[in-house]
């Protein structure tokens, strides 16, 4: 089978598709009215397993943007870690030069208060001097006087130093602020490069683990037969929606939506007819001569027209592709691009019936 790298779709095509198409197949595909002329309400939610075969589909036709996101989210996870590394690095030097700070600070204030011990002492040393001058007889005044200078002189020393102990001590008090203040920058740089570095492993793991869209589709593929059991007893008309004037069932409507856009990007028109009531089945059975509406095998009628209840139609989960307004045959340009890409979107083909695409090929 060839690869859908091997396609070549029209760029403005395939961005058109990507902004019709943005979010979930469920919640996001918007491509035309729901069946009929009014809009339909709101029913419960299609199976789960439908809902998974839808995703698996979209995760597969979205693998090359999804590993385009992923590998620039990788760019830019890898270009901030060189930025939280700078960080770290740039709080770790504030960080040693703050603690540098509190000690320089630390054996300052322990100078400051040597130093102010000294000219407590030299003041009180001073005093005594004073009181042995007021003291001895007959008493000289020139030595009280001195010894009165010398008391005053050391109080203002001592008040010098206890200057230089109170700024001593404030500079202690600003650098260890400082310092826990760079401590907390480093703690929060730190933190901040770890989370990086996490949420880059998991961005790497998620593209080294990242299944291929051949992955997604095969998987789809297995789960197609349940898709149409669990389908179909729930089944109701507002699980359909429209897709470029083909009705197809919501599970399928994406994959569907993203084959004809790339099938016209390569020069092939497809469309066709989807989604069908019973009674529009009972009608055709009759239209098409099947012996017997209900028991007779579809091979059995001038075109093969399966059992009312049983054709995938009434599911929306076939088409039965046109091109050009024309019944599709092996030969058709259409037939032949469907055989190469179909499968990447989930639809197989009936061998017996070259126009009919199905999600189990039934």
């Amino acid at each position: 089978m060839t690869t859908r790298q091997e396609l070549r779709p029209n760029p403005r095509i395939r961005a058109r598709a990507r902004r019709a198409i943005t979010a979930p197949i469920f919640a996001a595909l918007a491509v035309g009215l729901a069946v009929g002329a009014n809009p339909v309400p709101v029913q419960a939610a299609p199976p789960a397993v439908a809902q998974e075969w839808g995703s698996l589909m979209y995760r597969s036709l979205t693998r090359q943007q999804t590993l385009a996101t992923l590998r620039s989210n990788l760019t830019m996870q890898q270009t901030a870690a060189v930025t939280r590394n700078r960080e770290v690095a740039a709080a770790t030097t504030a960080l040693t030069a703050a603690q540098n700070q509190v000690t320089s600070a630390g054996t300052g204030l322990t100078a400051a208060r040597a130093r102010q011990a000294g000219a407590q002492t030299g003041l009180a040393t001073a005093q005594q001097n004073l009181t042995k001058a007021q003291k001895k007889r007959p008493v000289s005044k020139a030595a009280v006087t001195k010894a009165k200078n010398a008391v005053a002189a050391a109080g203002r020393a001592l008040a010098v130093r206890r200057t230089q102990t109170q700024t001593a001590a404030t500079t202690l008090v600003t650098a260890q602020a400082t310092a826990r203040t760079a401590a907390g920058t480093l703690t929060a740089a730190t933190t901040a490069r770890e989370a990086l570095a996490a949420a880059l492993a998991v961005t790497q793991n998620r593209i080294a683990t990242l299944p291929t869209a051949g992955d997604y589709a095969t998987k789809a593929a297995t789960m197609s037969k349940d898709v149409v059991n669990q389908t179909r007893p729930g089944f109701v008309v507002a699980d359909t929606m429209t897709v470029y004037g083909t009705t197809v069932h919501k599970s399928v409507a994406y994959a569907f939506k993203r084959m004809v856009d790339d099938a016209r990007a390569n020069g092939i028109a497809i469309s066709g007819g989807g989604f069908r009531t019973k009674e529009r089945q009972i009608e055709l059975r009759k239209i098409n001569g099947c012996p017997d509406v209900w028991t007779a095998p579809s091979s059995s009628c001038r075109v093969p027209t399966a059992v009312p209840g049983r054709s995938l139609h009434e599911l929306g989960m076939a088409v039965d592709i046109t091109s050009g307004g024309k019944t599709l045959t092996r030969s058709s340009p259409a037939y032949k691009w469907l055989v190469l890409h179909a499968k990447a979107y989930g639809f197989v083909n009936l061998p017996s019936e070259p126009w009919h695409w199905s999600i189990t090929g039934g």
